[in-house]
């Protein structure tokens, strides 16, 4: 490759980047998120699951600590899973200059799928251990499943989000704004 087109490729992968490509490599038909990185997809995922992981745990020591039914408890740490994580994401995208309404708009694209997976197996599992719900804040086996929820939200939600960023869904829409 001359330096002439090196520096053409490094111009249009500088500006690939700056139009909202969120995949390395070229996306090729059939390819179905073979050029997205795992690494990217953990990113993404790990971002995500920092929102969740939040809203999660303040929900479930909110509803443990208030003595709620595990449904309620379930309700509470959902809604504020989807709060966190919207709002971590609205966080980078605003202080990239981004009006708040767009800003929301491109969090809602960006983390629906992906916190909606997370949480689906996170309190399937916090439900699925036995006693876990009903084991109050001291008790060890209410954080064990926690952390355990979390860990296997992650492991479980990586390919989701490696399948939607392929497809310049997900978080795909987030890297417009970085």
């Amino acid at each position: 490759m001359t330096t002439h087109s090196a520096h053409q490729h490094d111009e249009h992968h500088h500006q690939g980047h700056q139009e909202g490509h969120a995949h390395e490599g070229h996306h090729r038909a059939g390819d179905h998120g073979a050029g997205t990185s795992w690494r990217m997809a953990a990113l993404a995922t790990l971002h995500c699951l920092t929102g969740c992981a939040i809203g999660e745990v303040l929900g479930m020591v909110v509803g443990t600590a208030a003595g709620l039914h595990n449904a309620a408890t379930v309700v509470v740490s959902v809604a504020l899973a989807f709060v966190f994580g919207y709002a971590l994401t609205m966080r980078g995208v605003i202080r990239a200059g981004v009006p708040l309404r767009q800003a929301l708009k491109v969090a809602l694209a960006a983390d629906t799928v992906s916190i909606a997976v997370m949480e689906l197996i996170d309190n399937t599992v916090m439900v699925g251990v036995p006693g876990a719900m009903d084991a109050g804040l001291a008790d060890a086996l209410f954080w064990v499943s926690l952390v355990m929820s979390l860990a296997l939200a992650f492991v479980l939600t990586t390919p989701v989000n490696r399948w939607m960023i392929g497809r310049g869904k997900g978080h795909a829409v987030v890297h417009a704004y970085h």
